[in-house]
């Protein structure tokens, strides 16, 4: 024993020493005096070491970055489609307690803006800068060839994540991203304005505009996740329990380490979807209707301060009808729908609650800077007139009729339902104002209640803040109150200066002055500019209008506010003020000149087609696309287009002894798609027009076992978008099956749900399989789309010559 301890003398010596030498070389904190202007900020040079023995040497510092001493953690939690007088927390009638607790501690701005659309909104909350100047003047799936309008984030415009990441903090994001162009998101990349290559260390949540909350289409980073079968799974739930998880594991390796947390449901766009207790709460709590709402909001609002004491109701647009001329049927139907919305909002709440919660047992509540953000834009008008049961029938053109939404009243809310409420709900829920979401030039569109708690940095508490401020204000805020300067450089390129201004002087000052005097709005046309308390705007069309009002920009008519004295826009003051008017409008103009507005855009539907208005398309020129087992969650932007046009679709399977069951190829799922799939081993396929209707063409016979080539052929009736055509079946060139299908999806199937090859992942396009448990249980060797006249024309004659062969052969 004794030699054995001599023999672990000289490591215990080496251990001592190797220990004394990693404690000599600690990260030491960086200095203050950074330049963190140029990120990454820059290694300092050490002088070389002339010393041959290390243990003689003395190492330099090793170098890290850390933030300033004291800087705090910082969540933004951007609520989706949320309008200014829905909140309790602004006066409205969904129960939002977590909202109202940090209120109490904290502040509320109650003339804070954002842009009227979700993807600019965002853009400018994570950039400082106007979302044109970031090229998303619109939603990705809009966007044009026009600088402005391209949706690609430009290189001189770092995102507020980045900016924190090399200034040393934890970076995550988590729930809707929108801010990635849709013809990127692919297995193929790019993946520069992905979340992970924007800043973000952690991204979990989806990349488009909305997702269905029971089916989402979730990437870990960029990998597409496979979820859990639990009958009970919301992703808003599923997404608060992974910002938790990162943000303890954050602390808990890294506890000096502040973190940034951007916390973006999906909630509460279309679809509204929650958990039936939650509905439930609000049962019978709108019977009043959305007339008689926007009293009470009004009132609440004067109650809690929120709205000036004399702030009067402004005009609801004529578009809306009055509560008590409708028929019984429609409140039955609308009262419904609200319900719905309350109780997806609550939830949602009660989501962030827990959030909060965590971040305050882990004992760092008091230093983050939360900033609660009530809504991206105002409540959406998109449901129309009657609300949808399937909101893929907006962006098809499909009209939705009372009497058929009705039938499915019970469904609302869960899983068989893709709804949206009616639009009077979204003018009552835009509280006090006239217009809603897509209406820059109304405040109904843009004001969205705003609270920020931070116990370390701010000392008043439950009070309310009056300065006019815009999203574009949120990065500098954010910036100031951790002590990091805007950078000039990031990444190597010089940086458009931020278009924002901090908001910190109001946190403990109540009466400041405004420091953010100017400010355009600008969305589909619809357009304002604000300045010193006066407001010129213009209506070019409503979300539910099917065309501009007018035929040229110059006959759009004009309205003129003084926002100083009429919080609401109650009364129009153009045809008092004209040369006031006149004024706003030309200074419009310089700011859309200088922030990339122009030129104005008022194409409707034809922007979602990319072909249309210049924007890059995976499939461009493609008649052709072939795909392989295990290509799975194509979303529609970068699968090849088989709507409005004939098409084939061939596959070369093998078939086992005894058949096959599941899906071969399908696009879509329950509320719009098709799919190419075999039941009993019998070759089928469905096409599922939005939900509405199935049109199923299946074979009599069991495909052969070995070696098989099955075709799909649909030849397209033309004469315009959405119409039907003719489907047939063909196993090794014979025809088997045929049939009519009358109506074609016109515009998408689906924002989330995906084409996939051997399976259908998410919900399915037809009960004819199981949901989830539909893997193709034979062999996909290889398939081919092809799309156009003359691939189906060349594939007729294929068809008809092995059928003239065959028939030879058999006599």
């Amino acid at each position: 024993m004794k030699r054995r301890l001599n023999l672990m003398l000289p490591i215990f010596t080496l251990a001592a020493g190797v220990a004394t030498m990693v404690a000599q070389a600690q990260p030491q904190s960086a200095p203050d005096k950074l330049d963190r202007t140029i990120l990454p900020i820059a290694e300092p040079k050490s002088p070389p070491i002339t010393e041959i023995d290390a243990r003689k040497a003395k190492a330099p510092p090793f170098f890290s970055v850390k933030p300033p001493k004291d800087a705090p953690n910082v969540v933004i939690v951007l609520i989706d489609d949320m309008g200014f007088g829905q909140p309790s927390a602004f006066g409205g009638p969904v129960h939002m307690p977590t909202a109202e607790k940090l209120a109490r501690n904290g502040l509320k701005y109650n003339r804070f803006h954002t842009t009227a659309l979700c993807a600019p909104t965002r853009m400018a909350l994570l950039t400082g800068r106007n979302h044109h100047s970031c090229n998303m003047g619109s939603i990705t799936e809009t966007a044009t060839a026009f600088p402005g309008q391209t949706a690609v984030r430009p290189q001189n415009i770092a995102p507020l994540a980045e900016m924190l990441r090399l200034n040393g903090y934890s970076t995550a994001q988590f729930g809707k991203n929108h801010e990635t162009p849709p013809w990127e998101i692919s297995p193929s990349g790019p993946f520069d304005r992905w979340p992970t290559r924007s800043g973000f260390d952690k991204f979990y949540g989806f990349m488009g505009g909305e997702t269905n909350q029971y089916y989402p289409g979730v990437y870990d980073g960029v990998a597409r996740v496979e979820l859990p079968r639990d009958p009970n799974y919301h992703f808003t739930t599923d997404m608060t329990n992974q910002a938790i998880a990162w943000t303890q594991f954050q602390k808990s390796l890294t506890p000096d380490k502040p973190f940034f947390v951007y916390y973006a449901p999906g909630a509460t766009h279309a679809p509204h979807q929650a958990p039936k207790e939650y509905i439930d709460k609000y049962k019978g709590k709108f019977d009043h209707g959305w007339d008689k709402q926007r009293e009470m909001t009004l009132a609440n609002q004067k109650r809690l301060g929120v709205v000036p004491a004399d702030t009067k109701l402004a005009p609801k647009p004529e578009a809306i009808k009055d509560w008590d001329k409708l028929s019984a049927d429609a409140k039955k139907l609308f009262a419904r729908q609200m319900e719905v919305f309350a109780g997806f909002g609550e939830h949602t709440d009660h989501e962030v609650g827990r959030l909060v919660e965590a971040i305050e047992e882990m004992g760092e509540l008091d230093n983050t800077l939360f900033v609660y953000i009530l809504g991206d834009n105002g409540a959406s008008a998109e449901g129309g007139m009657v609300g949808l049961f399937n909101e893929m029938n907006y962006f098809n053109q499909v009209p939705e009729k009372l009497e058929d939404i009705l039938k499915n009243i019970d469904e609302l809310g869960g899983r068989n339902a893709y709804n949206h409420y009616a639009a009077g709900w979204a003018v009552a829920g835009d509280t006090p104002f006239t217009w809603t979401k897509q209406v820059a030039s109304s405040f109904g569109g843009t004001r969205n209640g705003m609270i920020v708690h931070w116990p370390k940095g701010i000392k008043a508490k439950n009070e309310v803040r009056s300065q006019f401020h815009h999203v574009i204000d949120i990065a500098p805020t954010v910036l100031e109150s951790c002590s990091l300067p805007e950078p000039k450089e990031v990444n190597g390129f010089k940086q458009r200066p931020i278009e924002g201004v901090s908001m910190l002087y109001t946190f403990n000052d109540g009466t400041a002055k405004d420091r953010h005097t100017t400010q355009y709005f600008e969305i589909y046309c619809n357009r304002a500019i604000y300045h010193d308390g006066w407001v010129a705007g213009t209506v070019h069309k409503a979300p539910w209008e099917p065309k501009p009002r007018v035929d040229s920009f110059d006959q759009d008519r004009w309205e003129l506010f003084n926002v100083a004295d009429d919080f609401s826009q109650s009364t129009d003051l153009a045809a008092k003020h004209p040369e006031k008017l006149k004024e706003l409008q030309s200074l419009f103009l310089k700011e859309a000149e200088k922030y990339k507005v122009l030129p104005l855009d008022d194409r409707l539907f034809e922007r979602l087609i990319a072909s249309t208005v210049g924007r890059p398309d995976l499939m461009e020129g493609r008649t052709s696309m072939t795909l392989h087992e295990g290509m799975t969650g194509m979303m529609d932007n970068v699968f090849i287009n088989v709507k409005n046009t004939s098409h084939t679709i061939t596959a070369e399977l093998e078939i086992p002894k005894g058949g096959t069951e599941g899906v071969i190829l399908c696009q879509g799922g329950r509320f719009g798609g098709w799919s190419l799939y075999t039941k009993g081993g019998k070759l089928n396929y469905c096409y599922n027009w939005v939900g509405l209707e199935q049109y199923k063409i299946a074979a009599d016979k069991p495909l052969p076992a070995g070696e098989v080539t099955v075709k799909f052929e649909f030849v397209y009736d033309g004469g315009g978008l959405g119409k039907g055509g003719k489907g047939t079946l063909f196993v090794n060139g014979e025809k088997v099956a045929e049939g009519r299908i009358d109506h074609t999806a016109s515009v998408i199937f689906s924002p989330d749900e995906t084409a996939d090859v051997g399976l259908d992942e998410a919900t399915n396009v037809t009960e004819e399989y199981k949901e989830r448990d539909n893997k193709f249980t034979g062999k996909i060797k290889k398939m081919v789309i092809d799309v156009g006249p003359a691939k189906v024309a060349a594939t007729e004659a294929e068809g008809l010559r092995k059928a003239e062969v065959a028939r030879k052969a058999a006599e």
